[in-house]
């Protein structure tokens, strides 16, 4: 799992690709330069560092992702709660608020999400 865990600058990288994907290699160095200030080398290093942790594949000069920006958050989420409360989303939420009282709105949402899940 550890493998969706990204510094800053790899997570804006990654924000930047999922944002003008498919983009061709050419594109990515000319974003970065604009973005980041980056060399042709340093964007074709980050890329080849999150091709290999699997995000994103290079085909032919062309960059598209191998999982959504969604997908990645969700399993850094997953992640997040498998390391930090043992797996376990009530304990997460009984930490959450014990710092932050959810508004109406919030209570509302989750218990709609969980409605939901208890419909399937």
């Amino acid at each position: 799992m550890k493998k969706y865990k990204l510094g800053e600058m790899e997570q804006k990288f990654a924000d930047l690709i999922w944002e003008h994907e498919p983009v061709t290699s050419r594109e990515l160095t000319e974003l970065c330069a604009q973005e980041f200030n980056w060399k042709r080398t340093t964007t074709y290093t980050m890329l080849r560092r999150l091709c290999d942790r699997g995000l994103f594949k290079n085909k032919n000069g062309t960059v598209i992702s191998l999982m959504s920006r969604d997908e990645f958050l969700t399993l850094q989420g997953e992640m997040f709660l498998e390391e930090s409360f043992e797996g376990s989303l009530p304990r997460f939420i009984a930490a959450f608020t014990r710092h932050k009282k959810l508004s109406d709105k919030e209570v509302q949402e989750i218990q709609k999400l969980i409605d939901g899940y208890r419909e399937d």
